[in-house]
C-alpha cells in the first residue's frame, strides 16, 4: 500500500487524497476534543479540558474555507462556548440521531458524503462514519470504531488528535505552510 509520509507518519495515499476534497470536518466531542473524561464538582458543575492546538487547527481549517462542525450525544453549555469561541458555526447537541443530524447538515451545507471528514471514537459515531468519505478515530477509541476508521490519529483525544487531522488536511490541500491566526 503506498503512503505518503507527513509530520506525523505515513498516511495511505488513499486517505490522504480524500483528505484534499474535504470541505467539512465533523467530530464528537467527549472523546475527541476532550480525552473523554466527565469531571463533576459537588455542587453538580461539570467540566472539561479542551487543547489549544486542537482549538489551532480548527480555526486554521475555517480561514481556509473548510467547515467545521461537532454533533455530540450529550448537552453541555462549556462545549456551546468552546466551540463558539473557536468560530463553529455548526454545533448539534443533545442528539441521538447523529446520522440524521450530519445528513441534514450535509444538505444545509451542500456538501456530499464524499466531501466530508468524520471523527468518532466509540459506537454512537458509527452514524458519522456512515455518511463519512474519511472516517478518523482515535488510539484510544473503541475497537470496533478503530478497524472502521480510514485513519487512526497517533494523537490521542483531547491531546492533539483534533489539530492532527485538520493538519493532514491542510497538507493535503497545500495550505500547512501558511497557517496563521490568532491563539485560542
Amino acid at each position: 500500500m503506498n503512503s505518503i509520509q507527513t509530520m506525523y507518519g505515513p498516511v495511505p495515499q488513499s486517505v490522504f487524497e480524500k483528505l484534499a476534497t474535504a470541505k467539512l470536518l465533523v467530530c464528537d466531542v467527549d472523546g475527541i476534543f476532550s480525552d473523554g473524561r466527565i469531571y463533576l464538582g459537588n455542587d453538580g458543575e461539570e467540566y472539561k479540558a479542551f487543547h489549544t492546538r486542537d482549538g489551532y487547527g480548527v480555526k486554521a481549517l475555517l480561514k481556509n474555507g473548510i467547515q467545521v462542525a461537532v454533533i455530540t450525544g450529550r448537552q453541555s453549555n462549556i462545549v456551546q462556548q468552546r466551540m463558539s469561541a473557536l468560530g463553529i458555526a455548526h454545533i448539534i447537541q443533545g442528539t441521538e440521531h447523529k446520522k440524521e443530524a450530519m445528513h441534514r447538515l450535509l444538505q444545509e451545507l451542500s456538501i456530499t458524503s464524499e466531501e466530508a471528514v468524520a471523527m468518532g471514537d466509540d459506537m454512537p459515531d458509527l452514524g458519522l462514519y456512515e455518511l463519512a468519505g474519511v472516517k478518523v478515530c482515535i488510539p484510544d477509541g473503541h475497537p470496533f470504531m478503530q478497524e472502521k476508521a480510514d485513519y487512526v490519529t497517533r494523537c490521542q483525544g483531547g491531546f492533539g488528535a483534533v489539530r492532527e487531522i485538520c493538519d493532514l488536511i491542510l497538507q493535503a490541500n497545500g495550505l500547512l505552510s501558511g497557517i496563521q491566526s490568532s491563539s485560542v
